[in-house]
């Protein structure tokens, strides 16, 4: 399998999946990681890498779609991988490219500090345009102004950089491609979020789900690709129609989830559906949609038999147990979501609405929304995102009306989906991501601010005034680290 298995935490360097090696991609594969086991599977079979689209080297830089999705990082790439590939190449490796690897192109590219994002947060630069256009390639009119507040980079203010020289750089953590049915699945026919009709396919006419990237930016595949291959890859031209057909073929057939826990149990024993199987050969729904409640997988763990539970040690018996109550506190436990825009500002609902993270973390088997559009959670924007100097901020003033929830002055480190839609009220919108993978990915939430599993427990019961016992905390981050 390529170079072998490369641990999200502490594995060695020459497990890295290297553009253009041409080993075969197996149809099943493990790698070890702090919380136990991630198993990436390939529908169909084993894949033969050498001459394929998404594992050769396609642009300027060296790298292939390959080198920011690593398969034991979930197809996506942890911090600690990156800190890896920095020691092993003495930081000569493509993964490092200025363009994007850095904090900012005019930076000394040989010293590890002008990488310091990439190293510490898992984070790539994207620079957008501003003003911003569509999905679609149309032109956008703002209906707010962007000023540079603190640029620790250079690439908001230095010549070339930054809004006067028509441009916007945020840092963002690359999403996975594996699990794609169920990013794509549709559960309705409009955004309940903003009340507006789903856009359709350029291509094939289908509703689109907007949950391929962070800011909505690209509302297929396709499109997706073209961009990653522009602006990741350096490519001097565009994909062709036969690698997008190859690298989507192989997008939609990855699977990945862990597949054993840290104590050594599998996740699909004792009545319970962990690991990527399951996800491959079940369908989208949605809780209550199909009766299957989220992360009912791991239901049985909580009952298990006595000749079941006599075969486990204590401290096994234990974790299982705690997984299935994580899974009922993440259904049940309830509290009050505020000033959340994309939730309050929903249609329907009220600020604040009662409810628990199933409210939106609500499809099955994976725990992304299936109603379309962005949430913001605050995790960029101030006054609930951490301090985070390393990054920049601006200030965003609405031209017309407030922002429902921030007001007309908003401070942020990233205005997300406002740069894909020019509205002010979706200043701090990101879309959700999917819960899978998530022990072979850290750190998390769009901006790398959780550091850990335990990071987003915390952020989350801060934020929202949860009030978690030290048990249910412990019992959430034990069963995110089955996902």
């Amino acid at each position: 399998m390529g170079a072998g298995a490369i641990a999200a935490q502490g594995g060695a360097p020459d497990t890295w999946w290297y553009p253009g090696s041409g080993k075969t991609f197996a149809a099943s594969q493990d790698y070890p990681n702090a919380q136990g086991t991630l198993r990436v599977q390939v529908e169909g079979g084993a894949v033969k890498t050498r001459g394929h689209a998404f594992f050769e080297p396609l642009g300027a830089n060296g790298r292939a779609c390959v080198t920011c999705h690593q398969p034991a990082d979930a197809m996506s790439l942890s911090a600690a991988t990156a800190q890896q590939r920095w020691t092993a190449s003495n930081g000569h490796d493509p993964l490092f490219a200025a363009i994007d690897g850095s904090n900012c192109p005019i930076l000394p590219q040989d010293q590890r500090a002008s990488h310091s994002l990439l190293l510490e947060r898992g984070l790539f630069r994207v620079q957008l345009p501003w003003p911003m256009t569509a999905w679609n390639g149309r032109p956008v009119t703002p209906d707010f102004d962007i000023e540079v507040v603190r640029d620790p980079n250079g690439c908001n203010s230095a010549p070339g950089y930054g809004p006067k020289a028509g441009n916007i750089s945020v840092y963002r953590r690359p999403r996975p491609v594996a699990n794609m049915k169920y990013l794509l699945a549709v559960g309705f026919v409009f955004d309940p979020k903003q009340g507006f009709a789903l856009p359709l396919s350029p291509e094939d006419g289908r509703m689109m789900s907007g949950n391929i990237m962070a800011d909505n930016r690209a509302g297929t595949l396709r499109i997706q690709m073209q961009d990653a291959a522009h602006g990741h890859l350096q490519a001097g031209k565009p994909l062709t129609d036969a690698q997008v057909r190859q690298i989507t073929d192989f997008e939609m057939r990855v699977f990945t989830a862990q597949q054993t826990d840290a104590h050594g149990n599998d996740l699909s024993s004792m009545g319970a559906n962990g690991g990527p199987n399951h996800l491959r050969v079940s369908a989208p729904g949605a809780l209550g949609a199909i009766g299957t409640p989220v992360w009912s997988e791991f239901a049985a763990w909580e009952k298990l038999s006595p000749e079941q539970a006599a075969t486990l040690t204590p401290k096994q018996l234990e974790f299982r147990k705690s997984v299935a109550r994580g899974a009922r506190v993440f259904r049940e436990k309830m509290f009050l979501i505020t000033d959340s825009a994309g939730i309050n500002s929903r249609i329907g609902f009220g600020n604040p609405v009662r409810n628990s993270c199933v409210f939106c973390h609500n499809m099955s088997q994976m725990g992304n929304d299936v109603a379309p559009g962005q949430v913001d959670l605050g995790t960029t924007t101030m006054p609930f995102a951490d301090s985070m100097p390393d990054l920049p901020l601006f200030r965003i003033t609405c031209r017309g009306r407030p922002h429902p929830h921030y007001g007309r002055v908003i401070y942020t480190m990233d205005p997300g989906f406002a740069m894909t839609s020019g509205k002010c009220a979706d200043v701090g919108k990101i879309t959700l991501q999917s819960m899978r993978g998530l022990s072979a990915r850290a750190p998390f939430f769009s901006n790398g601010l959780a550091r850990d599993l335990r990071g987003i427990v915390d952020y989350y019961d801060r934020r929202y005034s949860i009030g978690y016992t030290e048990q249910e905390k412990q019992d959430l981050v034990n069963l995110m680290s089955v996902l």
